[in-house]
């Protein structure tokens, strides 16, 4: 076994501290990765809360990890020692029910094995995430990442990026579409930077005023303040689809009607209660109310190369391993512009 060093969460809402662990030998197959910086997503601060139930403790979080290859297995044929690489959010599937034949891993039928918090396909020995100095993975689960980049700044793409990407190509988005995000953080300046570079007209839905500039800075091309009902009024049956990213609760209702005929709105935020949905909203205008959830291998490489094509990358703040709980802190009140990013040369 390789001994790692991390962070972890002892049991539900403890504060993260350092963790030292263990990690397979680097089979035949697998692919070892110096990890060199770490994205912190909003479900970190889920899971290591077990808010949303099924927690795995001692926990080291994070998906969205981006490194060099340190060592490959005697079969890879995809890496080398000192190729840049990026793990997501899943390290493993059945590969064999329909939805990973297709390439939707993110869908398995079996099981899908988490980065973080999840059972290896033994269902015995439980998976630890980004928030550590290396990690283990299955070539079929490892991305190549473009030299182009900056490497701190492409770490959010593997989850944050993906999870937007996989729905604005799924739903087609391309020049004339009118495409609404809801909500301007991790995930929401993400879809407003994939979708104008699609060639789509994007407006931001706030309920925060001062968000504006930023909306227009990251490529927004209108901004409606979602308490001002005359703004409202103004978008009412106009958008073909409305990313939504926010996790608070919020009335879908209301945003329902900003679709026009045949319109999408698209989940991928995970508010704490069900939404109440009066389905006339939907039935008036042939609406259609939807999810989706990050993406396959293959798409997710689709997305890292599109990303590298037209320069995208996240807004980051780049922090130390300890101001992770700060970091989580801020992250609540809505203070991070538009990511922390851990650097693990501070571990």
């Amino acid at each position: 076994m390789i001994q790692v060093k991390g962070y972890a969460a002892a049991q539900a809402k403890a504060p993260l501290a350092p963790f030292n662990f263990e990690r397979r030998e680097t089979g035949p197959f697998d692919v070892q990765i110096e990890i060199l910086y770490c994205g912190v997503c909003h479900s970190d601060i889920h899971q290591v809360r077990d808010e949303w139930g099924g927690a795995i403790f001692p926990m080291v979080p994070g998906h969205e990890i981006v490194g060099k290859v340190t060592k490959v297995g005697e079969k890879v044929t995809k890496f080398k020692a000192g190729d840049l690489a990026g793990v997501g959010c899943l390290v493993d599937s059945c590969r064999t029910c329909s939805s990973c034949v297709q390439g939707y891993e993110q869908y398995c039928e079996v099981h899908w094995v988490g980065t973080y918090n999840s059972l290896e396909m033994d269902m015995k020995t439980p998976t630890y995430g980004g928030y550590s100095n290396m990690i283990v993975v299955d070539e079929s689960f490892v991305l190549k990442i473009s030299e182009k980049l900056d490497l701190k700044r492409v770490a959010p793409l593997l989850c944050a990026g993906i999870t937007t990407y996989s729905p604005l190509k799924e739903w087609k988005v391309g020049k004339g579409d009118k495409v609404g995000v809801m909500g301007l953080g991790g995930l929401g300046h993400m879809a407003v930077k994939l979708a104008a570079s699609m060639g789509a007209e994007v407006t931001v839905l706030s309920t925060s005023a001062s968000k504006e500039k930023d909306a227009l800075a990251l490529g927004a091309h209108k901004f409606v303040v979602t308490k001002n009902p005359d703004a409202l009024a103004e978008v009412t049956n106009y958008f073909d689809i409305i990313i939504d990213t926010v996790s608070a609760q919020h009335d879908l209702n209301v945003y329902l009607n900003l679709l026009r005929l045949n319109g999408t709105m698209v989940l991928l935020g995970v508010p704490p209660e069900a939404p109440i949905i009066q389905t006339f909203n939907l039935i008036a205008k042939r609406r259609r109310l939807a999810g989706s959830l990050i993406g396959g291998i293959q798409e997710t490489q689709e997305m890292l190369d599109y990303c590298a094509e037209h320069n995208i990358m996240s807004d980051v703040e780049v922090i130390s391993m300890n101001q992770i709980n700060e970091a989580y802190e801020r992250m609540i009140k809505g203070d991070v512009h538009y990511r922390f990013v851990i650097d693990m040369a501070t571990l």
